[in-house]
This record gives C-alpha cells, sequence and structure tokens, in this order.
C-alpha cells in the first residue's frame, strides 16, 4: 500500500497515527457538530476504535482543518457491525459480494472555508479506495437540525434523481424517520434551492452517481436528519476517476 499521504500546496492529508491524532480529530468533529464550548469536550463513540482515521491538515502551520474516519469491510456480509446499521436496515446489501468501505464523522472546521478542503479529502479516499480495490462506499449524510421543512427542496431532488437502486435499497429501522419519498412524491424541486439544501459532501457524492435511501432518519442526539447514502465506484464517470485520480497521485 502506497503512503496515504497526500500533499498539496495548501493542504495535506494523512492517516492518524498516535492518540493525540485521534483526540485532536475527536475536537474537531466537537466543534462541528456540536458548536464552539468551553474545554477540550470530544465527539467518540465505541467505532472510532474498529476505524482508520484520515486528518487534512493545513500545510503551513498543521492546523487540523477536516477529518473523516473509514471502517473496511471485506464485503457487504458485514456490515451489520458498522455505524449506519443502527439506523437503516441493511440487509439488501449483505450481496454486495466485494470490499466495502464506510465513510464516517466527515466534518471541516466551521472557520474554514475553502473548498481545496474537500478536494484534497476526496484524493485521500480515492488513494484508499484504489490501493484496497473497494468498490462500494457508502455513510450517512447528514441536514443539520431535525426539522426537515427547510430540505424540503434538496429531499424533493433527492427522491426524483437519486433514490437507491432497488437491489441494494436500505429499509426503515429507527424509530423517528422522515419518508420523504413517500411525503414529497408529488413535489417538484426548486433545483436552486435543493443544491443550496444539500450538505456538501452530500453534494459530491450525488455528482459521482451516489444514491440514498428512500427517507431520512430524524437523530436528535447529533441534532441531525441523515441519509444514507451509497456509492458504487463503477458508477463513477470515467472523466471524475480521472479528476480524483490526478488529485490523488
Amino acid at each position: 500500500m502506497r503512503d496515504m499521504v497526500i500533499e498539496q500546496t495548501k493542504y495535506h492529508s494523512r492517516m492518524a497515527a498516535t492518540p493525540e491524532d485521534l483526540r485532536a480529530a475527536q475536537v474537531l468533529r466537537h466543534r462541528a457538530f456540536h458548536g464552539q464550548v468551553i474545554g477540550p469536550d470530544l465527539d467518540r463513540d465505541a467505532f472510532d476504535d474498529r476505524c482508520s482515521h484520515i486528518l487534512v491538515e493545513e500545510a503551513s502551520t498543521g492546523r487540523l482543518v477536516s477529518c473523516f474516519r473509514m471502517l473496511h469491510l471485506t464485503h457487504g456480509s458485514e456490515i451489520e457491525r458498522t455505524y449506519s446499521a443502527q439506523f437503516y436496515e441493511l440487509s439488501a446489501l449483505h450481496q454486495f459480494d466485494a470490499p466495502m468501505v464506510e465513510m464516517g464523522r466527515f466534518c471541516i472546521d466551521p472557520a474554514c472555508h475553502d473548498v481545496d478542503v474537500l478536494r484534497v479529502a476526496w484524493a485521500a479516499m480515492t488513494r484508499y479506495v484504489d490501493d484496497h480495490g473497494v468498490e462500494m462506499l457508502f455513510g450517512c449524510s447528514s441536514f443539520k437540525g431535525t426539522d426537515a421543512n427547510p430540505y424540503f427542496d434538496a429531499f424533493a431532488m433527492l427522491k426524483e434523481r437519486h433514490l437507491a437502486p432497488r437491489r441494494w435499497g436500505p429499509r426503515v429501522k429507527a424509530p423517528a424517520v422522515f419518508r420523504f419519498a413517500e411525503r414529497l412524491r408529488r413535489r417538484k424541486p426548486d433545483a436552486k434551492q435543493a443544491i443550496a439544501g444539500m450538505p456538501p459532501l452530500l453534494r459530491t457524492y450525488l455528482m459521482m452517481g451516489g444514491w440514498v435511501s428512500d427517507h431520512a432518519v430524524v437523530d436528535p442526539q447529533m441534532n441531525t436528519l441523515h441519509v444514507f447514502t451509497g456509492l458504487e465506484i463503477a458508477a463513477i464517470p470515467p472523466m471524475r476517476k480521472r479528476l480524483l485520480r490526478a488529485d490523488a497521485n
């Protein structure tokens, strides 16, 4: 396997290597997900010890500006041990007979608004996918807050264009969900409002051919609505693959 370090002009990415690296990621996650706080509050759970963690840092200062974690699966029969399986009934994906990676806890420092950060993060993921023969990425894509109303156009666009193939479709498991494919079946999305309401990570998944569950989980603990999101590597358009690999090499 190649070194996971991705060097760019302003940012570089690397795999977390020490307990201090993981703690820095947990601090950043808490700030991104729960707001600025006083003291070393951490966003952490039992999945952290099972995952590899990618850090994106400012090259000139070493400041952590983004992070995410990856849980590698040999094939779909292992999917019940993932974070997503707590919220979605994923038995359809048991039949996926190839390596998969759950990408989770993705965040960017709220004070950082540089689009290059997301590009470097995806370059690191691309290198991992190529080095490990991964054929599907998946995870939970989160909308801020638990009120679906501000996101009706975004959910209507997901319903109209981006629902999971029937053979892989996640089913309802969580106690509180917003069944947007059913509730918004007659709504025509305003494209501008829909795109504006989509989280940046989800927009990237969709541009590459990703798909989502037909419902959103209401997660009061994280104060989010999230949709299960899958991306089959074979479905990524060739031009998009070339751009990703150009950044990763």
